[in-house]
């Protein structure tokens, strides 16, 4: 039967990564902190990284005590949240920035700010709603301790990565440059938008079933 914590690791650690992806990230996090030091711009990333950890993290753990709060059933969240993700695999298919984190014009003004590491970096460009549904719905599939640690492991493994695309992220868009980072960022469309459509398949499952 193999291991049921790593093979659902299989399936949210791929999902969370390319709703979150940090790649795609990397050009406008440059353009809003390029002109700081090479520490500052350290800090920054690391920052925007434990926010968007503790967001994720914490509807992973609380999504369905909100759910019952506001009297959403698990089968709707599943249907809304699908939808939403797969406007966001179209965008990113398309490669364009997604309006559904920030506005251009949110992000314009950040640019001014003293401390962008919170907002908008770790809400809403890395930790958007499209990545706070997906963590939540791995939650609500989530049947075992075990798999609830394979789906915080997700999360860590995301907030790995990216991290450490956010360090490194003059080199990744001299080596990608925008073309490269494109196709990279149509690919995780690609890879959203089937998860997307399985969410929503599980949740008219679910409804049918009731």
């Amino acid at each position: 039967m193999g291991n049921p914590a790593l093979a659902f690791f299989s399936k949210c650690f791929p999902s969370i990564l390319s709703i979150v992806d940090p790649l795609a990230l990397v050009p406008i996090y440059l353009a809003m902190v390029g002109a700081e030091p090479r520490a500052e711009q350290r800090r920054i990333a690391l920052r925007a990284t434990v926010t968007m950890t503790i967001v994720l993290a914490t509807f992973a753990v609380g999504g369905e005590v909100l759910f019952r709060f506001f009297g959403i059933t698990i089968p709707a969240f599943k249907i809304a949240g699908g939808i939403l993700l797969f406007f966001n695999a179209l965008e990113m298919i398309h490669a364009k920035a997604l309006e559904t984190r920030s506005t251009a014009e949110e992000q314009s003004e950040a640019r001014g700010k003293a401390d962008v590491a919170i907002i908008p970096l770790g809400i809403p460009l890395l930790a958007g709603p499209g990545a706070i549904a997906t963590a939540t719905m791995w939650s609500s599939r989530a049947k075992s301790l075990a798999e609830r640690g394979a789906l915080y492991a997700s999360i860590l493994a995301v907030a790995a990565l990216t991290v450490t695309a956010l360090f490194f992220a003059g080199s990744l868009i001299r080596y990608f440059k925008q073309t490269g980072i494109n196709i990279a960022t149509r690919i995780m469309g690609l890879i959203l938008a089937a998860t997307a459509a399985q969410f929503v398949v599980d949740g008219v499952r679910e409804v049918l079933k009731g």
